[in-house]
């Protein structure tokens, strides 16, 4: 891809938007995105880290808000999914060797596209794999970020989520037998999935629309997950519960759980606030997964969140 952007009849760019390619120093591509604020005073810049399958374009209607609110937004797709280089020939496999190749990104984002084109302080704003990566990511984040809010967190896999549960012994095994590349969970994408019984949102519109992203750009998506990824994303949890990386983290930060989550584990996340000396943790009863996918009602709570907890926003 050449790192444009794309829009749908319901979904249109934000105004001002610019976007492009940054190269990693072992020469993987990311697709990245800046928008300008849209109200003033100016508030400074956020920064948001996307969940596992996301795109930018996901991501549209929050950058609005948020723009709407004074703040630049800058962001970019994880390595090997959204509009960035894929990391296997096939291209639709969730794979991931490392959640530190994920983290590692975050710095040369910020040198080559943050700190030159964006207006400061900065904050960060994360969704589900991708507030993993930033919890990761923050001790290098220290004198750049000010304060994270982590949306529906993974921190864990629900009690009654069988599946991810008994992937996580496998794939340790597939991964050492050579085999990392093979589907533990889920498979090729096989077309848009029913509303009805999805864990994800609530809000048939919002769902609609990124369906019809999907349907539109089938190559901005990717299927289930690789034992190598399953793999990687139990070391990851397990590294930011360690008691010495926990004493480490001093960015203030707000965890905000999904109250109906069957995609993540809610007292996983509830266990971690409990645990950190600079985090708070809000939890929205009844809401789904995706907390800015959401119905009216949640979504709304999630941003009154976040405006209490950013300074400067209204």
């Amino acid at each position: 891809m050449d790192g444009s952007l794309f829009e749908t009849p319901d979904n249109p760019i934000p105004a001002g938007a610019v976007s492009g390619m940054i190269e990693m120093p072992e020469g993987k591509r990311l697709r990245y995105a800046r928008f300008p604020a849209a109200a003033r005073p100016l508030q400074g810049t956020v920064v948001i880290i996307p969940g596992r399958n996301d795109c930018i374009e996901r991501f549209f209607e929050t950058v609005q808000d948020l723009s709407d609110r004074g703040f630049g937004v800058a962001t970019f797709d994880l390595r090997g999914q959204g509009g960035s280089d894929r990391l296997l020939r096939d291209p639709y496999r969730g794979y991931i060797a490392d959640f530190a190749h994920y983290a590692g990104d975050i710095g040369p984002f910020f040198e080559q596209i943050v700190l030159p084109d964006c207006r400061g302080p900065y904050y960060l704003l994360a969704h589900s794999t991708g507030a993993l990566v930033s919890l990761l990511a923050c001790r290098h984040l220290y004198n750049r970020i000010e304060r994270m809010v982590l949306l529906a967190p993974l921190l864990g896999f629900p009690g009654r989520s069988f599946a991810m549960r008994k992937a996580a012994p496998i794939s340790s095994f597939l991964h050492a037998a050579g085999l990392g590349t093979m589907y533990v969970h889920g498979g090729k994408p096989g077309g848009v999935q029913a509303f009805q019984g999805n864990p994800l949102t609530s809000d048939r519109r919002r769902y609609d629309r990124n369906c019809g992203i999907a349907t539109a750009y089938p190559d901005l998506c990717i299927g289930g997950v690789t034992a190598s990824w399953a793999r990687a994303a139990s070391k990851a949890m397990a590294a930011v519960n360690s008691p010495d990386f926990l004493t480490e983290i001093r960015i203030p930060m707000l965890l905000i759980g999904a109250g109906q989550d069957s995609v993540v584990s809610t007292s996983a996340i509830e266990e971690y606030a409990r645990k950190l000396r600079t985090g708070a943790l809000i939890m929205i009863d009844g809401a789904r997964h995706e907390l800015l996918q959401e119905a009216d009602f949640y979504r709304e709570q999630v941003l009154a969140a976040f405006d209490a907890f950013i300074p400067g926003s209204n």
